[in-house]
């Protein structure tokens, strides 16, 4: 299923926006902030399809009954990109506990490039509603590289994904390389150009450098 929210006017297009911005981009506490907000965007948007129980709350004037999530959710950002949603996801789900991994573009000499996962750290995910941080998917492989390393680690109740801006051939390789049940995409955008060297665009750029600078 897949959820754009983007196309409903709302305070995430002024974020999305901002991110896409050359001129904010050169603020990168900015450029992170904003990163944050929109997990934390998706995180409420995502909060509605969970489980809740009623609960008594004492108040000093009396007693309330009030709907308590029932189960947090397992949250997971994609190294580096995904630090500033997965802090956002963080202040909404603040009692859930977290997972990490990491997965990048390894370049050959052909000038094409094999997704690389190199870290995985979760913990047991059996049962779990999963939130999967990731600010852009270009071709889609990374996530399709993560899923496939998250499933070694139980047996997941449903998957959460969230990505600020894709292309809409990464949305389509996931759609067929991802199973169709229990799976969730949430998107701010979807941009129609993919360049050669799988490049979104207009996309934004690189949201890792962008977030903490560049790399070699």
């Amino acid at each position: 299923m897949i959820k754009n929210l983007g196309q409903k006017s709302s305070i995430l297009n002024q974020y999305i926006s901002e991110i896409r911005d050359s001129e904010i981009q050169k603020d990168s506490m900015r450029f992170r902030r904003n990163l944050e907000r929109i997990g934390e965007i998706f995180g409420y948007e995502i909060s509605k399809t969970f489980n809740y129980d009623e609960e008594e709350v004492i108040t000093p004037l009396g007693a309330a009954n009030v709907p308590v999530l029932k189960e947090y959710p397992v949250l997971i950002p994609v190294l580096r990109a995904g630090l500033p949603m997965h802090r956002g996801l963080q202040n909404v789900f603040d009692k859930s506990e977290s997972a990490f991994i990491s997965a990048y573009r390894q370049v050959e000499k052909n000038e094409k490039f094999v997704i690389n996962v190199e870290y995985v750290s979760t913990p047991n995910l059996s049962g779990k509603n999963i939130i999967l941080a990731d600010p852009m998917v270009a071709t889609g492989s990374s996530i399709v590289a993560a899923y496939k390393q998250l499933i070694n680690n139980g047996k997941i109740k449903h998957l959460h994904i969230i990505i600020a801006i894709a292309s809409g051939e990464g949305i389509e390789y996931l759609k067929k390389h991802l199973p169709s049940k229990n799976i969730t995409i949430w998107v701010g955008a979807i941009d129609a150009e993919l360049t050669a060297q799988a490049y979104i665009v207009p996309g934004l750029g690189d949201a890792g450098d962008l977030a903490f600078g560049s790399k070699e």
